[in-house]
């Protein structure tokens, strides 16, 4: 199913954005399954309604022994991001942008990170997110691009390995629950509809 050296990424070092403490991501899933939430920046209007849409999930992933953590690349907005309530989880920065790295993670460039940030989904999603109150901003690191890990207590499988294709796409609700093999009670958030003309 994947292809990920979780020894060699659970080596990897995470700061804890609320107490400034110095983690290995392993620590995150020894004693509980976890969500690991990779956004492409605090300020990204989409990733904070994608950050949004898991969180939903929250009462039924406490339920289950499931820790949703948010990791972003950089701490450009996390103050913003944390004040606004997007997340209900605890929430890291990879300083080095090793976990990115290690999870295939894409950076844009500056020749293709437009359209990809003009695309149709990545407009209905951020107009979704205005209709919720949820706004961005342009801060920080513009050429990141992000996904999702759940990683099985003790980090002997990997459940689920999502990597973003563009800065609209996410592992949905249903991926998630079905991933942890869990039945959840939360209603996603409308998904963007495709008109065929």
């Amino acid at each position: 199913m994947s292809s990920i050296n979780l020894t060699s990424l659970g080596s990897n070092q995470l700061k804890n954005a609320t107490t400034g403490e110095m983690v290995e991501v392993g620590s995150l899933w020894q004693d509980q399954t976890v969500i690991l939430f990779f956004l492409r920046r605090f300020g990204c209007q989409v990733c904070r309604w994608m950050a949004a849409e898991v969180s939903k999930l929250e009462k039924d992933l406490k339920a289950n022994g499931v820790a949703l953590i948010g990791i972003g690349p950089e701490e450009v907005g996390v103050k913003e991001f944390r004040d606004g309530g997007f997340f209900k989880g605890d929430i890291y920065i990879d300083e080095k942008k090793q976990c990115y790295k290690d999870l295939g993670f894409k950076r844009y460039n500056a020749m293709n990170v437009v359209p990809a940030a003009m695309g149709k989904k990545v407009r209905e999603i951020a107009s979704k997110a205005s209709a919720e109150g949820i706004h961005g901003n342009f801060s920080g690191d513009l050429l990141q691009s992000g996904g999702m890990l759940i990683v099985a207590k003790g980090g002997e499988n990997v459940l689920l390995h999502f990597i973003q294709k563009t800065p609209a796409d996410n592992a949905s609700l249903e991926e998630v629950a079905k991933a942890l093999g869990i039945s959840v009670n939360v209603q996603a958030g409308e998904k963007p509809q495709v008109t065929q003309k």
